[in-house]
């Protein structure tokens, strides 16, 4: 995802030359960003997070799932898959999808950040997940693989995955939580 940004000049995390202030009903104006997000289990029910590599308090990281950007005309499930090997170097054959969220959940970023990310094109994101088993072994994780958005790696118990998210994404994982907490059961 960043080197496809980096290429259009926008970096996240980077505002990328000066852009006027923006206000609150400049960003309301904006659109959603189309993006999905992967709940990836292994084995024992634990769900795969990164640390942001572009966190500005390395000592205080935010942990996530996997996520990205649907290009253009690209089929949300086959943008996941992409997103996750190219965040994780886990590939489609190594994972089973066990279930997708019904339609599009959005959440907003800070007004500061909106000028800074994606070149200031959008207010926020609209998100698709997809609960996904890891079927293989922790040694086919590779972090450095493709765009290494991450700097470290784990998995987590899937109760901690609210509270150590940003602050603006903590209704959307909460809502994530909820809405595989059948599946999640079943699977």
């Amino acid at each position: 995802m960043l080197r496809r940004q980096a290429a259009r000049g926008v970096e996240f995390g980077r505002e990328i030359g000066h852009m006027a202030p923006m206000t609150p009903a400049d960003i309301e104006k904006l659109p959603y960003r189309k993006n999905v997000g992967i709940m990836l289990l292994n084995q024992q029910g634990r769900v795969f997070v990164g640390a942001r590599r572009d966190r500005p308090n390395p000592g205080n990281p935010a942990w996530q799932m996997p996520q990205g950007g649907v290009d253009m005309g690209e089929d949300p499930k086959a943008a996941a898959l992409r997103e996750l090997e190219e965040e994780t170097g886990v590939t489609a054959n190594l994972v089973e999808i066990l279930a997708e969220t019904e339609g599009w959940m959005a959440y907003d970023l800070p007004h500061d950040l909106v000028p800074k990310l994606w070149g200031g094109k959008w207010r926020g994101q609209e998100q698709k997940y997809y609960l996904m088993r890891f079927l293989g072994d922790d040694s086919q994780i590779d972090i450095t693989a493709h765009d290494h958005e991450f700097s470290a790696w784990r998995w987590s118990p899937v109760e901690d995955l609210v509270p150590n998210i940003v602050p603006f994404k903590r209704d959307i994982y909460a809502r994530v939580v909820e809405a595989f907490a059948s599946a999640r059961a079943a699977g």
